[in-house]
């Protein structure tokens, strides 16, 4: 994740927490529902903290929180009660806040009375808006003070701030209550065993726009929300789930909707969707996050991809930019709505600090391309991978060696820019700190699916030189990592060259992801998988990224020790292509039963402490969730069990499922596959598809990989 330098680790948001999001939209609160202008909590709409204060009391007493629950991942449910103020221990008045949040939020607050006697209340919200940028708020230093003022009128209150010339407004509605310049008050009668209910908004107008967007009015009776019919069309779209294992259909469900919830609109093309990459800082559209996130969940929605590609594109690279680190052909790291200039990483609202997003998007070019759109679609987006390889060979090898490596173009940027991106994520064995350039064993991996995948392409539209000069670059890579990032003293893979080529020796996850890729070496490849497996590496929850016996292990850190499950659905697809079933079986098995213990939601990461230590996976205090590619890893774990894939111009889709007998039966609908939609039945390892559309058919087996029909291209004659 972007960021995450020394000096800007996001602050605790406090015990308790609860996030909702909705696109770009989120809402981070305390458990009673309430917003603290010194926590990092707040409404948030287009990277602006549009409300930094909201604490509702009733008499002026502050609520007990009881209960917390997510009804969807933009609507919750508060249930609290008022204290007594006579000393005894159990309230009459229960209060409830039902939250949704979109455009800003829409709250409906109940207040129940379960005593026989009437009961006056003094129903206060307190109202605050800094409109301070994201990235002042999660690194606790909000330092702009914006010009404020405020206009309380009947029962709406507005407050406008202007700094440097912005203006930005907030909008309170509240029917039926007072609005002062401090917030909104109610003075009700709630009568005995009876109930009040209020409805409130709070919507944004940032930049002089509409005060009450369309997209957040008040639905009647009955009605749904438009985030409610925004996740109806979602759920009519992806396949329909039933699993013998209850827990892991669950998981499952909930993927399908966080990564519905995750879905931002491209401004400039508001008919593109593309995946945001986790709540609740990085509402926006990242290079590596989206590009990963939309290609493991192709099996779910393959638009997804698409649109992220198409919006990559628009972005991509012209000039070369030292402060935003931009260059010609390279994909950005992460883009801004509305952060001021001076906050956001490069000093843009676009930053380039990534060396695996411009390879991975090549992959996911390729991976798109298989899942059967149109070929003039695919063609218009080739020009673009094209200039993505054109950085590699000119910028991203900066000098000359074969190998992919990156060093940041100025003192602000990401000291790190794999995806390990925190300051002190590559090192050696004894704790040293690696130094730029810097090489990662994972990034040639990419660079060579890159390569692979381009040739293929190339194969199949009759461009057989450029086939044959990629396929030739895509060897000389493989033989060049295997001679170089291999320690045969050790039995494993560097995770890293450092600025003098010497082998950065820790044992980390990262060399996983060399195995989806097909780049280690057959005879490499058992002993890599026993290092992973090995006590030191696997908690009982998952693959750590750092093992246990390297001196900067800590299971607490966020790269050295952590669990991250992206991390291991990668191992876990390169094991299933290894052959090495049963440990692929083992580390998603391990990963499903750990969402148990988070209602069937995977965070961003997880403590790396032993399962035999703690019978329940240990939080990491400020992970991200949901977060996109945790979102989409129980997808990319039972695809591959599965070994579920499609290439639709091959004319066929592959299905060959090593489901452990744990998981129960499996029935899918609705899966999308070309321009149809099938149905699947899995028992055991027999497996039954309907509905496949015409001229596509069903194969029992692995899907060719693109390295083989590359080189079974290479064998062809020529016409």
């Amino acid at each position: 994740m972007a960021g995450w330098n020394a000096d800007t680790a996001a602050g605790p948001l406090g015990a308790g927490t609860v996030t909702l999001v909705e696109g770009s939209s989120f809402c981070i609160s305390s458990a009673n529902g309430d917003i603290h202008p010194d926590l990092p909590h707040g409404v948030f709409h287009r990277d602006t903290r549009i409300l930094s204060h909201w604490t509702l009391t009733v008499n002026g007493l502050a609520l007990e929180p009881l209960a917390a629950e997510l009804k969807e991942p933009y609507r919750a449910l508060f249930a609290c009660r008022v204290p007594r103020s006579d000393g005894y221990a159990d309230s009459p008045l229960i209060v409830e806040r039902l939250r949704e949040v979109g455009a800003g939020i829409l709250e409906r607050i109940t207040i129940r009375n379960y005593s026989g006697v009437p009961a006056e209340c003094e129903v206060a919200l307190a109202v605050g808006s800094d409109f301070a940028d994201l990235f002042e708020v999660k690194e606790a230093r909000v330092q702009r003070r914006w010009e404020e003022s405020r206009f309380p009128e009947g029962d709406s209150l507005s407050v406008r701030g202007m700094w440097e010339g912005v203006h930005k407004a907030v909008m309170v509605k509240a029917e039926g209550a007072s609005a002062t310049a401090d917030g909104v008050t109610y003075r009700v009668t709630v009568p005995a065993y009876d109930q009040w209910t209020a409805q409130l908004t709070v919507v944004p107008a940032l930049e002089d726009a509409d005060p009450e967007p369309k997209a957040f009015g008040h639905p009647t009776p009955g009605e749904m929300s438009p985030r409610d019919r925004r996740r109806q069309e979602w759920v009519a779209k992806i396949p329909v789930l039933q699993m013998g294992n209850r827990s892991i259909e669950r998981t499952l469900r909930r993927s399908y909707d966080d990564l519905g919830a995750l879905r931002i609109e491209d401004p400039e093309h508001p008919e593109r969707v593309v995946v945001a990459a986790g709540a609740p800082w990085f509402m926006t559209l990242f290079g590596r996050d989206s590009l990963w996130a939309s290609e493991m969940a192709l099996p779910v929605d393959p638009s997804l991809a698409l649109g992220t590609l198409k919006t990559l594109a628009d972005r991509q690279g012209t000039v070369v930019d030292p402060m935003s680190e931009e260059e010609p052909g390279k994909i950005l790291h992460e883009v801004r709505l509305g952060v001021s200039s001076g906050l956001a990483l490069g000093g843009k609202s676009a930053y380039y600090g990534s060396v695996d997003a411009t390879p991975l998007f090549v992959l996911a070019v390729g991976g798109v391309s298989r899942w059967g759109f149109a070929k003039e679609t695919i063609n218009a987006l080739l020009p673009n991978a094209d200039r993505a390889l054109d950085w590699i060979r000119d910028y991203g090898d900066r000098d000359g060696d074969g190998f992919v490596e990156y060093k940041r173009l100025n003192e602000h940027g990401l000291i790190n820019q794999g995806w390990k991106d925190s300051w002190d994520g590559i090192n050696f064995a004894d704790g040293r700190l690696a130094e730029p350039p810097i090489a990662l064993c994972e990034v040639q991996a990419y660079v060579h699916g890159a390569y692979v995948a381009r040739a293929w392409m190339a194969y199949d539209a009759g461009d057989l030189d450029l086939a044959a000069d990629l396929r030739d670059r895509a060897a000389r890579l493989k033989q060049r990592f295997n001679e170089q990032f291999w320690l045969p003293d050790k039995g494993y893979y560097a995770v890293a060259l450092d600025r003098d080529k010497r082998p950065v020796d820790a044992c980390a996850s990262n060399m996983g992801h060399c195995l989806w890729f097909g780049l280690i070496d057959e005879d490499k490849a058992p002993l890599v998988v026993e290092r992973l497996m090995s006590p030191e590496m696997f908690s009982g929850w998952g693959v750590r990224t750092l093992a246990s016996d390297m001196r900067a292990y800590n299971p607490a850190s966020y790269h050295n020790g952590s669990v991250w499950p992206h991390d291991n659905a990668l191992i876990v697809a390169g094991l299933m292509r290894y052959g090495f079933v049963e440990e692929a079986q083992k580390i998603a098995t391990a990963l499903l039963e750990a969402a148990e213990f988070s209602d069937g939601r995977l965070p961003e990461l997880f403590c790396g402490f032993s399962r035999d230590q703690f019978a329940r996976p240990v939080p990491y205090p400020t992970a991200c969730s949901p977060q996109a590619w945790a979102a989409t890893t129980p997808i990319l774990l039972v695809t591959s069990l599965m070994r579920y894939d499609a290439h639709i111009s091959q004319g066929g889709l592959w299905l060959d499922p090593a489901l452990p007998d744990s998981y129960g039966d499996v029935h899918i609908s609705n899966a999308p596959m070309g321009a149809g939609r099938i149905t699947i039945d899995i028992s055991g390892s027999t497996a039954s598809v309907h509905g496949m559309p015409e001229g596509v058919e069903v194969h029992h087996g692995q899907r060719p990989w693109i390295t083989d029909l590359v080189e079974q291209a290479k064998l062809r004659p020529e016409d």
